[in-house]
């Protein structure tokens, strides 16, 4: 690694597997699994829009900090793709929809939701 890339970071951190095992969000139906599974596990979902770089360096963070496997299921929208389930999302569990976005799903209910710099797994943590 060289100088600038110990300072910088090199483009190999970039392709680095993160921690978190996402269940990707792609369909309509699996929010109805999620709310039946949030019955017995907390679900997270994280709304990340792969255009923006607020949203990126929020998931990188998350992503770093991540050490809650064991208490919740992470789901993983990205809302470009899918914005039909982004707004369903919005609708079913009244949040307003934001991007970045993270949610803590319990019961069937939203319980706790964050955005951009708030996104926090210390605050997530809190709430499981």
């Amino acid at each position: 690694m060289g100088f600038l890339d110990k300072i910088f970071g090199s483009s190999e951190e970039e392709n680095t597997t993160p921690k978190i095992n996402w269940t990707p969000l792609t369909d309509l139906g699996q929010l109805n699994e999620i709310i039946n599974e949030s019955v017995s596990k907390p679900v997270a979902i994280f709304k990340h829009s792969t255009r923006c770089s607020v949203s990126r360096m929020a998931l990188r963070q998350f992503e770093s900090e991540f050490n809650l496997t064991e208490k919740v299921t992470p789901y993983f929208l990205d809302l470009l793709e899918h914005r039909d389930i982004s707004n369903e999302i919005a609708s079913r569990f009244g949040v307003e929809h934001q991007s970045p976005q993270l949610l803590l799903i319990r019961n069937g209910k939203s319980i706790y939701d964050a955005s951009h710099s708030s996104i926090d797994v210390e605050d997530l943590d809190r709430y499981l």
